[in-house]
């Protein structure tokens, strides 16, 4: 906001002019001013009339203060032609929050089907020992299934859920790596590999803990026979298992996701920022970067995965990491800790992808947008001043 001086001019006589001089001059309002008469009507634009009055007037000029509007902001017209500087107007915060969750709700809902499939072979040798099916599943075979027993919707059966979780958990776990890079940096800004290890770690820890109730009513209706609704799920395991079962594998879960998301995210940065900076922009970039950074994420981090959905399983015979890592060996070989790792190679590498790839977009269009808005303000600055 700026402050606007309007000027009155008020004739005193001398003999009362210091008393008021000293008086107004305390709250800044008063200046008194030596003008001769005969200059105050041609200088001056006043409607008051000018009257003869003796020599010994002196002109007090009374200034008060007024608010007004910066003209300097920009006005909703020069927003709605320069679309950027209106997203620019957006908290930063809010923009990164907002761009993370869409990028993830959509990710995840284009690679719904993929993910069922991978749940259902992950948990089939867990789900064999207690109903009789058949030990192995494979890719084919679990999208024939589906299709047979469920129909099309069965692809995106659990995904309700999914869906609710990855808004806050996409846009937590994107935000708060930003605010995690700003924590672990140097006092020059510089953030070491170690740094951003550790900010995508946090990142991803934070993200999981929130959200990680709305992660085991996923898997359960994604996988369990007889489910159908995430309340009928939610009140089935608050009844029969309490409230601790919400959060049955968190363990391996912070454990698996803790480096996944490191590697992920400090790859992605890493290789951005080691090549030209002609090509750190462009959206293929983007795109070729997240691809490579999550497929090396995932084949470190997949079995750990494979543990964490195996305990969050009603029929769970573990009772920790330690116990579940070697029982899944035990019974499916080493091979029983990559079990689903195809479909989930399909479904995470483009999910990874379009979220790091929106996700970094998004930050390229607010830095210019805060440009195109700081421009805007400079030339209406100008304005003000000419």
């Amino acid at each position: 906001m700026g402050e606007e001086r309007r000027s009155m001019f008020v004739w005193m006589k001398n003999p009362f002019l210091h008393h008021e001089e000293e008086k107004n001059k305390k709250d800044g309002k008063l200046t008194v001013t030596n003008m001769p008469i005969a200059s105050i009507s041609s200088s001056s634009s006043s409607t008051a009339t000018t009257t003869t009055t003796t020599s010994s007037c002196r002109l007090v000029v009374l200034e008060e203060v007024e608010d007004k509007r910066d003209n300097s902001m920009p006005s909703t017209e020069q927003l709605l032609k320069h679309p950027l500087a209106l997203l620019a107007t957006v908290p930063n915060g809010l923009a990164l929050f907002s761009a993370g969750a869409i990028a993830g709700a959509a990710a995840k809902t284009v690679t719904a089907p993929l993910d069922r499939v991978k749940l259902l072979m992950q948990t089939q040798g867990l789900r064999a020992a207690e109903f009789g099916a058949s030990r192995g599943i494979g890719f084919i075979e679990a999208l024939v299934l589906i299709k047979e027993q469920e129909g099309i919707k069965g692809y995106w059966k659990g995904n309700l859920p999914q869906v609710i979780r990855v808004i806050p958990y996409s846009a937590m776990q994107l935000f708060s790596y930003e605010l995690y890079k700003k924590l672990f940096s140097k006092r020059d800004g510089e953030l070491s590999v170690v740094g951003r290890l550790f900010a995508g770690a946090c990142a991803g820890m934070t993200s999981t803990f929130v959200t990680y109730p709305l992660d085991v009513l996923r898997l359960r209706l994604a996988v369990e026979p007889g489910c159908r609704t995430m309340s009928q799920v939610a009140l089935s395991m608050l009844r029969e298992e309490g409230l601790a079962s919400f959060y049955s594998g968190l363990g391996p879960s912070l454990i698996g996701i803790a480096p996944y998301i490191a590697v992920n995210f400090c790859i992605f940065d890493l290789v951005k920022k080691s090549l030209p900076e002609k090509y750190q922009k462009r959206p293929e970039t983007s795109l070729a970067t997240a691809l490579l950074s999550a497929t090396l994420a995932t084949l470190m981090c997949y079995p750990l995965d494979t543990v964490r959905r195996q305990m969050q399983m009603k029929c769970c015979p573990y009772n920790s990491f330690f116990d579940a890592f070697p029982g899944i060996v035990e019974r499916d070989g080493i091979l029983g800790l990559y079990r689903g790792f195809l479909p989930n190679a399909l479904k995470s590498l483009p999910n990874s992808s379009i979220r790091l790839t929106a996700f970094d977009t998004v930050k390229g269009l607010i830095s210019v947008g805060q440009k195109e808005l700081q421009s805007i303000i400079e030339k209406n600055q100008e304005k003000i001043v000419c």
